[in-house]
């Protein structure tokens, strides 16, 4: 069972790897088999414990450095949740079309994708944001207040997108 610290841990890495485009696979490939896409994968989940020698080699494959890994909390210390983003489709019902087409767009298609029921909520992840930002072009932070500024997004979600980009 993985600890807190090392699921904090792992949500940093897979963070570094998504921002920078890399799917398990992609890491596989791009290190020519130096980094097997299934321990990456373990050590994103917290289900692998990752040594200081790894963690930095890591790092160095990412071209970051090792604190950019690192969760800002120590072992004894309880670090929070990540939080829930959840978008509020009637408030987003509300925004003008020519602000929020691109994003009703985009919802109709992860709805379709997952057969999600039609409901006033939707649930998003941060790797959907993130891709948002980038139709909107974007900064997700920047997407992150649009949306906190429209009221269809949870002030809480300023947490989602407050890792330093690397």
């Amino acid at each position: 069972m993985a600890t807190e610290y090392a699921k904090v841990l792992g949500n940093r890495l897979r963070s570094v790897r998504t921002r920078q485009g890399l799917s398990l696979q992609g890491v596989e490939a791009k290190s020519q088999g130096q980094w097997k896409a299934v321990v990456v994968g373990s050590y994103e989940r917290g289900d692998r414990a990752v040594t200081v020698q790894r963690l930095a080699e890591l790092a160095e494959f990412y071209d970051v450095p090792v604190t950019a890994l690192l969760p800002e909390t120590t072992p004894g210390e309880t670090a929070l949740p990540p939080p829930r983003l959840v978008l509020d489709l009637e408030a987003l019902r509300r925004v003008p079309t020519e602000q929020s087409g691109p994003l009703l767009r985009y919802l109709a298609d992860i709805r379709e994708a997952r057969g999600d029921e039609q409901t006033d909520e939707m649930p998003i992840r941060v790797d959907d944001l993130r891709s948002l930002a980038v139709i909107f072009d974007l900064p997700p932070s920047a997407l992150t207040e649009r949306l906190i500024g429209w009221d269809v997004l949870d002030e809480e979600a300023r947490r989602a997108v407050a890792l330093p980009d690397v």
